[in-house]
């Protein structure tokens, strides 16, 4: 069993690795104020950005779902990994050399799963392009790119390889790298023959597949030679860390560029990536010998951020089965904020042999956005009628309308509907634009009312306001939180400057007892502060006081409202310019002169029933206490954060 990752070093990582460098590899990242940046939560779909990222905290959180954590958490959730696989992947990057308390530091046998898997692919990745590069072998392999005008150069951009055409040449060489029989099975690298492990990939040029986030997680193999009875390409299957429909060849050099540009050009191959590329058409991406699906939309709305003028570009070939992708490809366009376009080549020639014919210049005029996907998937149904009788452009327009109607603006699909009459030659428009409205009706009732819209298209924007406490419902269902209440607005922002700028803070908040906060769940981020050291503590070590207070949180409501707190804007008031001490303190006096108010409602409430018949000293007693807290009071009220 693997050691505990000693404690010291699991900090050293987090203080090495910014969380806004790793989440950015995921999704695009922009200025949302007060230091913070948001993108579009890669945790679950939403429209407009409620994921935010905190870079001086080291924190997250997505204030529609409710995810939140640090920067492990985060490489956790996205790449579902273990504590110590995150642990172990970030450690990586930085160069930290990670010890484990028990059983001393193994590489070999300490390391997760899927840490071991891609480790694998990445020295396999490495042998490949090796074999290219020297192998004599490799003649077929080289002879291949050339032919398609790929030099060395190219090939090592893209860090193309060979498999040699034995049995067990690569299975081999990871075995005395210390890779296990059972792992190299696992990692698709390796299949089961009749005498143990052999090679997967034998014979193949070899273009490594890699996530996101850089990491090599499969191959795509071609077919070189005429022996091979296998199919044209040949992918990893899936696996622990590959899945064909979550990838994009080519979305690790891709991404910066797409994020900048707001655009990303989808095409067939991998051969069609690298001549984009080279062309300098640098967002081109292609999928994994599969068709272009959900879950690549979810990958490039994140970088994309659905701004209105982000485009996706498609090209196809010019065949039926180009033809048919695209179709394939409208029906998820409306999953997209983005323009969807669809480009052809002249001849029906794809990127590559294009920048073959006619060079560089005409890839990059190839991905200028031409016809948007609607006006060429209508194009397609259309040409299959014979619009010269009646009864072709009724059945044509009973093909179409529905394509229409499921566009769910109405601005453009008023439009769209216009276009279609003009294709089918129908002169009385609007009975096209009638027709399709009432089966995008019909279509939304039969759905019913649909999913709530989100909170920035309500209005309501900032903070959200519900909860996941110990002492009432989850923040999946639970009532809000009402914010408009301004005892419960104070103890939050007071919340908010304890674990953001604790030092405006500290030592008063440090003597504030839970029961100061009245709702529940601020109640209990309180006593997780208080475990955590107090924000004394946050003085002294920020970043880490805001993993102990994670970690002190009774249970994952509690912690996704630290976090929650720990990177949501704090809420300046009109005419106030900056969160300082006078901010700070107000806050502070605030909250206590309300504690203080309910006690002093309290104790006359007591008086009032021990008037008249209570005992003597007891009365006396009690008329002390309420002495003294009225006089506290109206010490607060003059002097403010002083008396505190």
């Amino acid at each position: 069993m693997a050691g505990r990752i000693n404690d010291e070093d699991v900090k050293a990582v987090r203080d090495a690795v910014p969380i806004d460098a790793v989440v950015s590899e995921y999704l695009q990242l922009r200025n949302a104020g007060g230091g913070n940046l948001k993108g579009l939560c890669p945790f679950h779909d939403e429209k407009s950005p409620s994921f935010q990222v905190s870079p001086s905290k080291g924190f997250f959180h997505c204030f529609g779902c409710q995810e939140g954590g640090d920067t492990i958490t985060f490489v956790m959730k996205i790449d579902h990994l273990t504590f110590s696989e995150a642990v172990e992947r970030l450690a990586g990057q930085a160069g930290i050399t990670l010890r484990y308390e028990e059983g001393g530091y193994n590489p070999t046998h300490q390391r997760g799963e899927r840490i071991r898997l891609v480790e694998a692919h990445k020295i396999a990745a490495q042998w490949y392009a090796e074999q290219l590069a020297t192998s004599p072998e490799a003649d077929t392999g080289r002879a291949f790119l050339a032919d398609r005008g790929f030099d060395q150069a190219a090939a090592q951009h893209f860090s193309v390889g060979y498999s040699p055409q034995g049995w067990d040449h690569l299975t081999r060489f990871l075995r005395g790298k210390g890779f296990s029989d059972k792992e190299l099975v696992l990692s698709g690298l390796s299949q089961e023959g009749r005498r143990g492990p052999i090679d997967r990939f034998r014979g193949r040029l070899m273009w490594p597949i890699r996530d996101i986030g850089g990491d090599v997680v499969g191959f795509g193999a071609r077919k070189l030679y005429e022996a091979d009875n296998g199919p044209k390409y040949l992918n990893t299957p899936d696996t622990a860390i590959y899945r064909k429909s979550q990838v994009l060849y080519g979305i690790d050099l891709a991404k910066k560029d797409i994020a900048k540009a707001s655009r990303a050009v989808v095409v067939e191959g991998y051969t069609d990536v690298m001549a984009c590329h080279l062309a300098g058409v640098t967002t081109a991406i292609a999928t994994c010998g599969t068709a272009f699906g959900g879950d690549h939309i979810k990958i490039l709305r994140r970088l994309l951020m659905d701004n209105g003028s982000a485009r996706v570009i498609f090209t196809f070939d010019g065949d039926a089965a180009g033809q048919k992708a695209a179709l394939r490809a409208f029906e998820d366009d409306q999953k997209f904020a983005a323009e969807t376009y669809i480009a052809i080549a002249p001849d029906g020639m794809d990127p590559c042999d294009l920048r073959l014919a006619k060079g560089d210049d005409a890839v990059a005029d190839l991905v200028e956005p031409r016809t948007p996907l609607f006006e060429f998937a209508l194009r397609q149904i259309v040409s299959r009628y014979d619009l010269d009788t009646p009864a072709g452009r009724a059945s044509a327009l009973d093909e179409a309308a529905p394509v229409v109607a499921r566009i769910k603006n109405s601005g453009a699909q008023h439009e769209v509907a216009v276009q279609l009459a003009g294709m089918l030659g129908i002169l009385d428009t609007q009975f096209v634009v009638k027709r399709i409205a009432q089966l995008a009706r019909w279509s939304r009732d039969r759905g019913g009312k649909g999913p709530a819209p989100d909170r920035q298209q309500r209005g309501g924007g900032g903070a959200p306001q519900q909860y996941a406490g110990p002492a009432g419902p989850g923040p999946r269902g639970g009532p809000a939180l009402n914010l408009r209440n301004p005892v419960f607005a104070t103890e939050r922002e007071l919340l908010k400057l304890a674990l953001q700028r604790p030092e405006l803070v500290s030592p008063a908040f440090d003597a504030y007892g839970v029961d100061e906060f009245t709702a529940p769940p601020y109640a209990a981020v309180r006593e997780a502060i208080m475990e955590a050291g107090g924000a004394e503590f946050g003085v002294q070590d920020p970043q880490g006081y805001l993993v102990r207070a994670r970690e002190a949180a009774p249970d994952d409501a509690v912690r996704a409202m630290v976090t929650e707190l720990a990177v949501e804007a704090i809420m300046l008031h009109r005419g106030v310019k900056d969160v300082d001490e006078v901010y700070a303190g107000a806050q502070l006096v605030t909250v206590r002169r309300r504690a203080v108010e309910r006690r002093i409602r309290d104790i006359t409430g007591r008086l009032t029933r021990l008037t008249g018949h209570g005992d003597p000293a007891e009365l006396a007693a009690v008329q002390n206490e309420l002495w003294v807290l009225q006089q506290y009071d109206q010490t607060l009220r003059v002097q403010g954060a002083a008396a505190l």
